[in-house]
């Protein structure tokens, strides 16, 4: 069963303040755009498998982010499944500003059946929150990263 399933795989920054903040992705696009609970994802991205799934990780943060990945020691958190796909993701301690993402784009019809593309960024926000604050906004799915990650 697994190995029909579409594979996806992503990394998850997280940095220490007084308290452990992650780095989450509000997906773009109009059905996301007036969600915000269950809206917000590790950015990420489906591979195949002629790639490995850290060399998708890596290449998805540069282009739902726009940015490098930071230098750093990824921290596997495993793998979870959701929405029909197998997740792996790694932790990776690290910083950045959101206000210096440029996010890829990608294209879709819209409004539906109108036969015209309409091009989206793939996240259309970009923000720290505390590993509290990211349970409540995180798709459910995903949700088991961020407590992987805190049990470390």
């Amino acid at each position: 069963m697994l190995d029909s399933m579409k594979r996806s795989a992503g990394i998850l920054l997280f940095r220490r303040n007084e308290q452990l903040e992650v780095l989450l992705g509000h997906m773009g696009g109009p059905f996301w755009a007036r969600k915000d609970a269950g809206a917000w994802s590790v950015p990420k991205g489906e591979y195949t498998d002629d790639e490995t799934p850290e060399a998708a990780a890596r290449r998805e943060f540069e282009e739902e982010l726009g940015l490098k990945v930071p230098e750093g020691e990824l921290i596997p958190l495993g793998e979870a499944k959701g929405s029909g796909k197998v997740i792996t993701v790694w932790a990776l301690e690290g910083d950045l500003d959101p206000e210096t993402v440029t996010p890829g784009t990608f294209e879709m019809e819209w409004p539906p059946k109108s036969g015209q593309k309409k091009s989206f960024p793939e996240v259309d926000k970009v923000a720290w929150m505390t590993v509290e604050e990211a349970s409540a906004k995180i798709v459910s799915a995903q949700r088991p990263f961020l407590e992987r990650l805190s049990s470390r």
